[in-house]
């Protein structure tokens, strides 16, 4: 695992594209264009294994939620974030205790159709006419929150399930940008020295591949917060909606 990236300076040159394009996406994700950073959770899987992947991502997205609090802050609303942390807190527990008793297949497959299924009652409520106030319900926060913690921890897959969270809300796109960027970071806080310490998945040489990744994490920012002055809030949703869906059906391959 992390033996892959003891000497993350001398890689390959397709290694050293695939984690540039992992942190450019972050970048666009974090402060604008919501959930495309699901693709580099395979992509970068493929090039440095499974949980030594999740390591080195969780460094890229503590410096995407930074950018975005930068730019966003003023449009937080805590009451949301308040609602789901303790049940991330447990969902994260969970995943420590089980984390190595399932496989990566097993937990891409469940997390997939939790969101799939999840993701249909919100399109039935919104496009159909059915009712609204599940959404609103404690058992909702509840699931969502447990299930994202453990996503969170497992394989930073938890982007789909909080944002298909905050989108449930109906938060105006600042809002939700910063709202999300806020509970991302305090997750992914939590995370680093889990991986540090307990399942070894980030050394002081992963960091050092993170740092010399930055610029690329910040130029993503900028251009996510670019582009998203010109996109409505209609076609926002649509947009985290579509890619929450695709974020899904990504999970299902490896």
């Amino acid at each position: 695992m992390i033996e892959s990236i003891i000497n993350p300076l001398h890689t390959d040159w397709t290694t050293w594209l695939a984690t540039l394009v992992s942190a450019l996406l972050v970048g666009l994700s974090k402060s604008g264009l919501k959930g495309i950073a699901m693709v580099t959770i395979p992509l970068l899987a493929h090039f440095y294994g499974g949980m030594a992947s999740a390591g080195l991502l969780v460094t890229f997205l503590v410096f995407g939620d930074l950018f975005a609090i930068r730019y966003y802050y003023k449009n937080l609303r805590w009451e949301h974030i308040k609602k789901l942390y303790p049940y991330a807190l447990a969902g994260i527990i969970l995943a420590l205790i089980v984390g190595e008793m399932i496989t990566d297949n097993q937990f891409r497959n469940v997390i997939g159709i939790s969101v799939l299924a999840c993701l249909a009652l919100i399109f039935y409520r919104d496009y159909s006419g059915g009712p609204d106030g599940f959404t609103r319900k404690n058992w909702f926060a509840r699931i969502l929150g447990v299930t994202g913690g453990f996503a969170t921890m497992i394989g930073n897959a938890a982007g789909p399930i909080f944002n298909l969270y905050l989108l449930s809300m109906r938060l105006p796109k600042n809002s939700f940008i910063a709202t999300g960027a806020v509970f991302y970071l305090s997750m992914n806080l939590l995370k680093i020295p889990l991986h540090f310490f307990v399942w070894k998945s980030i050394s002081m040489e992963t960091f050092q591949l993170n740092f010399v990744m930055l610029p690329a994490v910040w130029i993503g920012s900028v251009t996510g917060k670019y582009l998203v002055r010109f996109i409505p809030e209609r076609e926002f949703r649509i947009f985290v909606t579509v890619v929450i869906a695709a974020s899904a059906l990504l999970l299902f391959f490896k």
